[in-house]
């Protein structure tokens, strides 16, 4: 079973720049081969959840569920707006 991931954790990564943020932009580095895990809020819509969940099975990159909904996903990563799916880059923790 794997770690929980905290919102300090996600705080650190995103301080290092090891992060990726948002849909479109994570499923592309998964297609790429750039993504290491993914991370999804608490509150992801199922269309967008199946189309990542799609994607990391072919990459064979795991995804985590968060605790967290997505507003409180843009807070935690100081952004304005709310983040449904964040990727972690290769190299990254």
């Amino acid at each position: 079973m794997t770690k929980k991931t905290t919102s300090a954790e996600i705080k650190k990564m995103l301080k290092a720049g090891n992060l990726i943020l948002g849909t479109e932009r994570s499923i592309r580095s998964l297609k790429l081969g750039k993504a290491d895990k993914i991370l999804l809020s608490a509150n992801c819509p199922k269309r967008v959840e199946k189309d990542v969940s799609h994607y990391a099975g072919l990459a064979g990159v795991e995804f985590q569920k968060l605790e967290y909904p997505n507003d409180e996903l843009g807070v935690i990563c100081k952004k304005p707006f709310s983040i449904s799916v964040l990727a972690v880059v290769k190299g990254g923790k």
